[in-house]
């Protein structure tokens, strides 16, 4: 196939990618921000967009946050692909502490506490909660009862508050970054255009716009 990789990367290069980028992660924010900066669209409709992915990424649908992107940017009427370049804000670096401050505005506001503590339980409750799900997909082709006391747990230990937890500080961080975006893309996009003119004026054999001609010696102006 055309756009398959010569070189296949062996798995442990896959996930060492994911954790540690190749060139590291300032060089991957800056490939972001880049891309971002220079989509064809109006400053508006791509913080929009980034709204969106910033969000998404405080929300615990984990392998489904490209999805959920796309759908709140384009409910706003935003950038779809501006929203799923955002979605690069929950990466490894970030996802422990959206979780944890994810987790404790949810516990707070339903006002619930795990019996064993969130840190010390959260591990035991994501491999019970796949204990379940791998059981119980096997339980379809056998005689085994299906389990539901790990997802159950799971959901309401883990899940909803990190659901419900996730949108004050969802809302707050991705408001800021809109904030934030807006001006910085507008300028970017007027600079970028500016360049642009210049160029395309040289290439005419015109003056650049802005600029004056020089007065000749001897001539009356």
């Amino acid at each position: 196939m055309v756009f398959k990789r010569r070189d296949r990367r062996p798995v442990w290069k896959v996930v060492a990618d994911f954790f540690y980028p190749r060139g590291g992660w300032v060089r991957a924010f800056e490939y972001v921000k880049h891309r971002v900066r220079r989509l064809p669209d109006t400053p508006e409709k791509i913080s929009r967009g980034i709204w969106a992915g910033v969000f998404v990424a405080f929300t615990p649908f984990y392998g489904l946050h490209f999805i959920c992107a796309a759908i709140i940017a384009r409910m706003m009427r935003g950038n779809i692909l501006a929203a799923l370049l955002a979605t690069f804000f929950g990466n490894p670096l970030t996802y422990l502490p959206i979780a944890a401050t994810s987790l404790w505005f949810g516990h707070t506001i339903l006002g619930t506490r795990p019996a064993d503590g969130i840190e010390r339980s959260l591990g035991t409750k994501f491999s019970g909660a796949w204990a379940d799900l791998w059981h119980n997909l096997l339980a379809i082709f056998t005689d085994e009862r299906m389990e539901w006391s790990g997802l159950a747990r799971f959901y309401d230990e883990v899940f909803l508050p990190y659901l419900v937890g996730g949108l004050i500080p969802g809302v707050i961080s991705a408001s800021i970054v809109y904030g934030l975006s807006v001006p910085v893309i507008r300028a970017y996009q007027n600079r970028r255009r500016k360049k642009l003119e210049a160029k395309l004026a040289q290439l005419r054999g015109e003056r650049p716009p802005g600029r004056r001609l020089p007065r000749l010696p001897g001539r009356n102006n």
